[in-house]
């Protein structure tokens, strides 16, 4: 295939040259990082003909590896079979437990997905099942945990719903303390924002939350609707573990748009969202205090002058605040985009996932590295980040996994 912008790669390759200071890490080089990828295991099922992403299930589970902290390189390190497809993760502030998502689990009457508990062996990376809890709803494909630890939201896609679980001492989760489901008018199966000859669609059938996550101080939790093209606000009682509608209760996006993602930006006052059928990040300012967003920008997530369809996917602000990374479905490339003095946002480069259908993406915990999972690619593949300039370069390491969803990290030196 022909990377899309060359140009622009060239460019990249240009800036990454450049010397990464602090490269040999201080970290006692016998404290091992490792990297959890999470898998489609099997094939979904039952859904909706109007779903696009039919994974095969090609991974086997949680894939586990230990990173090389100088290259970036990983190294296989076993893997936590499960045929549920475990698609989403966390990992405890701690490094001590994980949590699944597991997105083709069935259970129950209303076929119910579940979230399962982990522990995590330090020394090698190793997972032990503690137990495994209903999500709240059909096809759950986000978690997140509240900055108190106690507890753990799940988005359910295909249910419509996000839920409320409670974390326990020992790190098992207990049942749903609240389960919410969007109602309202589904967005048209359009986006207005799109590009020009955009066949994209994929959610605009019936509402699909999308993700949840707490803000930074752990007042409030948004949750994206991807049909009902809303970002909801909830107040959140972290003694009770329930979620309350906030004044307003939602911001809309444009009907079509399709929202997906979100990311905080470092401050806590800028919040970003991405668009899956729209194609677009908007900039909204955060009041912290009233848990009310307003929309301040909108940019394309693509080149100027593309037409087609593209599906948008991940979002993630870098550590120092200082650039924006969008994934690009079907253009298969990450948008690099610079964050102004204000929070705007200004295109930088477009740079190709060396793999197909990017669902995702994360940064070692150093910043240094970039991660991307290929879904349909069935790989992982390893750029180097300039950190001055906001550039990725392929270190031309490509990751063997079937249908990777996401990447995680535990740093036992950090912890």
């Amino acid at each position: 295939m022909t990377p899309p912008e060359s140009s622009r790669r060239a460019f990249l390759a240009a800036s990454a040259a450049a010397p990464l200071a602090g490269l040999a890490s201080a970290q006692p080089a016998d404290a091992p990082l490792f990297a959890y990828v999470g898998t489609f295991s099997s094939p979904l099922r039952d859904v909706l003909p109007t779903q696009v992403d039919l994974p095969p299930g090609n991974g086997r589970g949680i894939h586990v590896f230990r990173v090389n902290r100088t290259t970036g390189a990983l190294t296989a390190a076993g893997v936590h079979e499960m045929g549920t497809s475990p698609s989403h993760l966390a990992v405890n502030a701690a490094g001590t437990c994980m949590y699944s998502a597991n997105e083709t689990d069935r259970q129950g009457d209303t076929r119910e997905g579940t979230v399962t508990a982990f522990s995590i062996d330090r020394a090698d990376g190793k997972l032990t099942p503690l137990n495994t809890v209903r999500s709240g709803g059909a096809g759950p494909t986000f978690v997140s945990l509240h900055p108190s630890g106690k507890f753990l939201f799940v988005a359910n896609y295909f249910g419509g719903s996000v839920a409320v679980l409670p974390v326990l001492a020992d790190g098992r989760l207990g049942a749903a303390t609240d389960v919410r489901v969007d109602d309202g008018k589904v967005g048209p199966t359009r986006a207005p924002s799109a590009p020009p000859g955009s066949f994209a669609f994929s959610g605009h059938d019936r509402t699909h939350a999308h993700q949840i996550l707490a803000d930074p101080a752990g007042r409030f939790v948004l949750h994206v609707d991807l049909g009902l093209d809303k970002i909801y606000v909830w107040k959140f009682d972290a003694q009770k573990g329930v979620l309350t509608a906030n004044d307003p209760p939602a911001v809309a996006l444009p009907p079509g748009d399709g929202p997906r993602h979100v990311h905080f930006h470092p401050n806590g006052r800028w919040l970003y969202s991405v668009q899956e059928e729209g194609s677009t990040v908007v900039l909204f300012d955060y009041d912290a205090a009233a848990g009310r967003l307003t929309a301040r920008q909108t940019i394309s997530t693509l080149p100027a002058g593309f037409a087609g369809s593209n599906f948008c996917s991940e979002i993630l602000v870098s550590a120092d605040g200082r650039f924006v990374y969008v994934g690009n479905r079907l253009h298969d490339s990450v948008g690099i985009f610079a964050v102004g003095p204000a929070g705007t946002l200004t295109p930088v480069a477009d740079e190709w996932t060396r793999g197909n259908y990017p669902r995702s993406f994360a940064f070692d915990p150093t910043g240094r590295f970039f991660y991307c999972c290929n879904q349909r690619g069935d790989n992982l593949a390893v750029f180097r980040v300039d950190r001055a300039a906001g550039g990725l370069a392929f270190t031309g390491q490509y990751v063997p996994v079937g249908n990777p969803s996401c990447v995680v990290f535990l740093d036992t030196a950090g912890r």
